[in-house]
């Protein structure tokens, strides 16, 4: 089975992202150019990497002292996925871009994931760069991020640490101002910096020429003693070999030009160890330390780097990439969903076990049936399939409205940015939690084959588990939402959303096939909101988030029941010939409003009395 006909539906017929090209900043483009990317990118990945996804599985990165050995195969495919020029898709013209929507860059990265997320694209080297050109200076933007979408330099993005894990205020990373002229460096404030960095990925390798780094750490205060909490943290530029700035002004350049770069001597940057996965193990994952001496830079131990922005505004800067990241790891998630739900759909129709049971029980003179005959692998599959298109439905629709915060009118794009606060930790956690069970699911219609590695699906598991963990674990995201994400603004975000959720609602209540689930939708999301603001109804933090992972799992399947109906109502207005495909959306909705959309009561109920079980429990009793 293809995902191709599942994302040219969602695109065109649900999204109508060809009607983008209405717009200055994709004028050039049509429904042909944005296939041709897709048909690239489907191509590359068909190629470049689903050959190798057990490979790189297998064949572990690994450090022979000197440096990190990777796979030839992983090589060709970074080199492949360079070539298509998607690391730049998003850019402007004059800077070697495409001007490409995001909803189809996302769409088009998601062959990648589909075909091996563990070989990897281009996610944090974008990050890295998109980072830079909204926070850096001409000079960072020039000498750095444009050589990142050239692919000539990989980016990373440096919070974790040993000792501090998700706890950022806790980071030890020191940064001192590198000498009397420190702040005269034209590629920004230099610094010496000294800390380590941990669960790094892409931290080394030889797949490109330099790896730039982005690394939180602490400036010590006018006492020597670091800024206490996030408000004390900054970000720096920090690449694997120092860069010589051939025309170090940037007025001189032309506009849109990078800057000519050689690079220069190795900074301080060193690779401590790498870790060993569950999953995603052809991407390498690092211990760095930052300073150590090992590699030390004119004579002295520090690891040089270069202020982005203001001192103190590093998690600020760094927020632009993380988010861009959390709907990158649901992309993930949901492809790697989607590829167990397609390789447990072709084992079923090929697996004959068991039979049917009749009026009188099971004959067993008759010959085995397949197993997707069997109503509960129905079950299974359906369940997969709800996921997995439910989840590509939600992360296209952010895809969209990235596209909307940056192209629309004023107040579109406030809405869209709004929207964007409260969707992306539901875009993250949602698909990371359920796209895994689906994952789970296909292992099932497998049974005993699919724990071994003669088939794909324990891999699929495997690589998926990470994701929960992937920028912010599920219990930080769900804090983050209920917390922070349907308060702000006096919970204007949240409104927004309950309208356009309201919006599908009336579009469908009055059509016979879809009424109930249009019923079902609105009493789900009331309940949704009644739950919210009984959580806050003591004002009481500990209280209101003690059941924030119910409350997350509710919030999720009221969206994703939102985005199934959405869709079906995209299926039944349509004037073309309904076909199969669109009879399985049709079913996969049924499935999710009858089966899934229900445990939200179950959620909510433990959110709206703020049950203490949990948070009273005393460490004694485990």
């Amino acid at each position: 089975m293809s995902l191709r006909p599942t994302l040219d539906f969602l695109l065109y017929d649900w999204l109508r992202a060809d009607a983008l090209n209405a717009r200055t900043r994709f004028a050039d483009h049509s429904r042909e150019t944005f296939d041709a990317v897709l048909d690239t990118c489907e191509r590359i990945a068909r190629e470049k990497y689903a050959p190798f996804n057990r490979l790189v599985d297998t064949e572990e990165p690994r450090f022979d002292g000197e440096r990190v050995i990777l796979p030839a195969a992983t090589k060709e495919a970074w080199k492949a996925y360079v070539a298509s020029g998607l690391l730049s898709a998003a850019q402007d013209y004059e800077i070697g871009g495409m001007q490409l929507p995001y909803t189809i860059e996302a769409a088009a990265g998601t062959f990648f994931a589909l075909a091996s997320v563990s070989i990897g694209s281009g996610m944090l080297t974008i990050g890295n760069a998109n980072l830079l050109m909204a926070h850096g200076t001409e000079l960072q933007k020039r000498v750095f991020a444009l050589n990142e979408f050239s692919g000539r330099f990989s980016g990373t993005m440096c919070l974790s640490e040993p000792q501090a894990g998700s706890s950022l205020s806790d980071v030890a990373t020191r940064a001192t101002p590198d000498g009397d002229d420190y702040e005269s460096d034209p590629l920004g404030p230099r610094y010496r910096l000294k800390g380590n960095k941990m669960w790094i990925s892409a931290g080394e390798h030889e797949l490109s020429e330099n790896i730039v780094h982005l690394v939180l750490a602490k400036i010590p205060g006018a006492d020597g003693l670091p800024v206490p909490g996030t408000r004390g943290i900054s970000l720096f530029i920090v690449p694997k070999w120092l860069v010589k700035v051939e025309s170090p002004h940037p007025n001189p350049l032309p506009e849109g030009e990078g800057a000519s770069v050689v690079l220069g001597e190795r900074n301080d940057v060193a690779l401590a160890g790498l870790n060993h996965k569950l999953g995603w193990r052809g991407t390498t994952n690092t211990l760095l330390n930052f300073g150590e001496g090992k590699y030390p830079v004119r004579g002295a131990a520090g690891a040089i780097g270069y202020l982005v922005g203001k001192p103190g505004e590093g998690l600020r800067c760094m927020f632009h990439m993380m988010n861009e990241a959390r709907i990158g790891i649901g992309l993930a998630a949901t492809a790697l969903g989607l590829a167990g739900y397609y390789a447990s759909l072709d084992y079923a129709k090929n697996r004959p076990q068991g039979r049917p049971v009749g009026p009188a029980g099971k004959d067993a003179a008759r010959p085995q049936v397949r197993i997707i005959e069997h109503a509960d692998v129905k079950r299974m599959l359906l369940a997969q399939k709800s996921y997995g298109e439910g989840a590509l439905a939600l992360l296209l629709y952010c895809a969209r409205l990235v596209d909307e915060q940056h192209t629309g009118d004023a107040a579109s794009a406030d809405e869209a940015r709004l929207l964007l606060e409260v969707l992306t930790p539901v875009a993250k956690s949602w698909p990371s939690e359920f796209c895994l069970e689906a994952n789970s699911l296909a292992i099932q219609i497998h049974g005993g084959y699919g724990y071994t590695r003669d088939f794909p699906v324990e891999q699929y598991w495997r690589d998926n588990r990470l994701n929960m963990i992937h920028e912010g674990t599920h219990g930080i995201q769900a804090a983050d939402l209920l917390g922070r994400k349907v308060t702000m603004e006096g919970g204007k975000g949240l409104k927004l959303l309950a309208d356009r959720v309201n919006a599908t609602i009336e579009r469908t209540i009055h059509e016979p096939a879809l009424a109930q689930y249009a019923n079902a939708l609105g009493e789900a999301l009331h309940k949704l909101g009644a739950a919210t603001k009984a959580a806050w109804a003591t004002g009481n933090p500990a209280e209101a988030l003690a059941n924030a992972v119910p409350y997350m799992q509710a919030f999720g399947h009221t969206v994703i029941a939102w985005m199934w109906l959405d869709v079906a109502a995209t299926v039944i207005a349509s004037s073309r010939a309904r076909g199969v495909a669109d009879e399985g959306r049709l079913r996969a909705m049924r499935y999710f409003f009858h089966y899934e959309l229900p445990k939200t009561g179950a959620w909510l109920s433990v959110v709206q009395t703020r049950d203490p079980t949990c948070a009273d429990t005393p460490e004694e009793a485990f």
